[in-house]
């Protein structure tokens, strides 16, 4: 083999390898952005975010989510499959509390996070699509810049899975026990 051949083919490996990495990532795929635009815009339409959007009462948080909440429960339709959905918006800034929330949420949103159950989706994490929105819709990255959409932190020691796994009941919903 000539000089050149012999570093082509593990600079190809590399990529290859590389490639695989990326196709393997748990969350942040190209499919999973695509279904949480496609979710972000059924919640649009649903009325359950947005200008003019269903708001629960705000409440005191915690971290990562917010210095004050609020939470919506409810069941939606999308592309065929029947889920639960679990809008949380958070809120934060200097000077924020429950009364400025309810009077003025807009200005003191941060991020949104969704969980969906997707059937088939997950089964080992009860098929639940985590989303973090930042209030324009886009979605917010973590920082290896990937997208926070679909099976987030998954195997981690720490973010939505590792965090909600903890949750009682095992149905990683910490405001109720869904499967009582």
């Amino acid at each position: 083999m000539k000089g050149s051949q012999i570093i082509a083919i593990p600079i190809a490996a590399l990529f290859l390898t590389l490639g695989v990495a990326q196709a393997q990532k748990p969350f942040g795929a190209p499919d999973d952005i695509a279904y949480a635009a496609k979710l972000w815009q059924a919640m649009i339409d649903a009325r359950l975010i947005g200008k003019d959007s269903v708001m629960s009462t705000p409440y005191t948080g915690q971290h990562p989510h917010g210095a004050i909440l609020d939470a919506i429960d409810t069941e939606m339709t999308l592309e065929g499959n029947t889920g639960e959905l679990i809008i949380k918006r958070n809120y934060g800034g200097e000077g924020v509390s429950k009364q400025a929330v309810a009077n003025n949420p807009g200005q003191w949103l941060r991020a949104i996070t969704v969980m969906y159950r997707r059937h088939g989706y997950d089964p080992g994490n009860r098929d639940w699509f985590w989303v973090k929105y930042l209030p324009d819709g886009s979605l917010d990255k973590n920082p290896k810049g990937w997208e926070l959409a679909g099976r987030v932190a998954k195997g981690a020691k720490q973010g939505c899975i590792a965090c909600h796994q903890s949750a009682p009941g095992g149905d990683y919903v910490f405001n109720h026990n869904r499967y009582r």
